[in-house]
């Protein structure tokens, strides 16, 4: 009798142990683990801080990792829940380093083109709250996406064609 009780209070225990190890739904960015995660998209290794990006989305709420914010975006749109409002893009803070990665909602984010980035996209990402004389800084992320989409491609990977 005993011996029953005991087995049941141990598997209780582990089932609790075991639950809190899958914790629950995730949310928000996770660390970089520089040059070892490849960009979803390019598959080239994640390297320079100023430009990473992240998704959070789809069935399973999985994060894909990016080099770039025009390979997340370009990736991004062939998914079948692209317009998901719960999908969570995030990106990279222009003025992070490896040390410190500053995240920004990549919805809120401001864009300044002209960077040197890894796949030429040439867009680095800017605090929302950044301006200059008070005028915004750069474009916003609707407008980012259009000129992705819609401009002639800059960037040496092949972008795969949509299927409609």
């Amino acid at each position: 009798m005993m011996q029953r009780y005991l087995a049941r209070v141990v598997m209780v225990g582990f089932m609790l142990v075991l639950g809190a190890c899958w914790g629950g739904e995730k949310s928000g960015p996770e660390d970089i683990h520089w040059d070892r995660d490849a960009c979803e998209l390019c598959k080239m290794l994640i390297s320079d801080a100023r430009f990473a990006a992240e998704v959070r989305g789809g069935d399973k709420n999985k994060l894909y990792k990016f080099d770039d914010i025009g390979c997340a975006i370009n990736w991004l749109n062939d998914q079948h829940w692209a317009g998901d409002e719960a999908a969570e893009i995030w990106v990279a803070d222009g003025a992070s380093t490896r040390d410190n990665l500053i995240w920004l909602n990549a919805r809120e984010a401001r864009y300044v083109k002209g960077a040197l980035t890894p796949m030429n996209y040439g867009f680095s990402a800017v605090a929302p709250s950044s301006s200059v004389s008070g005028q915004a800084v750069g474009i916003g992320f609707v407008e980012l996406t259009r000129k992705i989409l819609t401009d002639t491609p800059n960037h040496i990977c092949k972008v795969p064609e949509r299927n409609e």
